[in-house]
């Protein structure tokens, strides 16, 4: 199996893309508050650290610790404003309790196996190459992308599409924040507290505090990713022949 996963990672990143997706869709139709959900997302992440336990890749994927140098990612402040943007209207629980607590464990169940999945195995197979801008942009696109499966759990296209462009950005952001930090960590929490929020979010809030954050976002993460690309160096583990982007 290691021998096939390291000869084929971009297929396997692929593979694995396809049946998340195509599992998520059932899921997501059960409702976010439903148990099975949860129970089904904790049968997928706990496939996925089998996975990477067998490769004996936790390091490799950016799941062995922290990053190294806080001080030079900033902190990875950028991250926590964006994931508490959903809080700024105020906070309305969705749910009531249980289904509240099913949803929370939910989003943060998702938020570790999009990251896993999008920055862990396709953008590090993808790296291997040396094309490191190509890496960047696939695996942030790809991830926006992935969000068009919100059209068959009820989602508005209208409502989809920004869903989409705006996971675009955020992929940007945490994959020059993974790929210059060298751990998956602050990426699994920033995206697992930005879904959780979600669910606890004003969900009438003022259009116009909506288009704010997400211009707010769009710049904050233009600005961050440039820091990274121009002023942090690539840690070890992410290093190619190719060290900048």
């Amino acid at each position: 199996m290691k021998k096939f996963v390291q000869k084929h990672e971009i297929l396997c990143a692929v593979l694995w893309i396809v049946l998340y997706c195509g599992l998520m869709v059932p899921l997501r139709n059960l409702g976010d508050d439903s148990p099975f959900m949860m129970l089904g997302l904790i049968g997928i992440c706990a496939a996925m650290l089998v996975y990477v336990l067998v490769l004996g890749r936790g390091e490799y994927y950016g799941l062995a610790g922290w990053a190294k140098d806080n001080r030079a990612m900033l902190w990875f402040l950028p991250l926590w404003i964006v994931a508490s943007a959903n809080l700024w209207a105020g906070v309305t629980p969705h749910y009531p309790l249980p289904g509240l607590i099913y949803a929370v464990v939910s989003m943060a169940l998702v938020g570790f196996a999009e990251e896993l999945i999008f920055r862990g195995f396709l953008f590090k197979a993808m790296l291997k190459d040396g094309d490191v801008r190509t890496a960047v942009i696939v695996s942030s696109v790809t991830f926006g992308i992935g969000h068009i499966g919100n059209l068959l759990t009820g989602h508005a296209l209208f409502e989809t599409l920004m869903q989409m462009l705006f996971a675009i950005a955020y992929g940007f952001l945490v994959t020059m924040a993974f790929y210059k930090g060298g751990s998956l960590f602050p990426c699994i929490l920033s995206h697992s507290l930005t879904d959780v929020f979600s669910k606890l979010s004003t969900e009438n809030a003022p259009k116009f505090l909506n288009w704010i954050a997400h211009a707010v976002f769009v710049v904050l993460a233009i600005v961050y990713c440039l820091y990274l690309a121009r002023r942090v160096e690539t840690p070890k583990i992410n290093r190619t022949s190719a060290d900048s982007v």
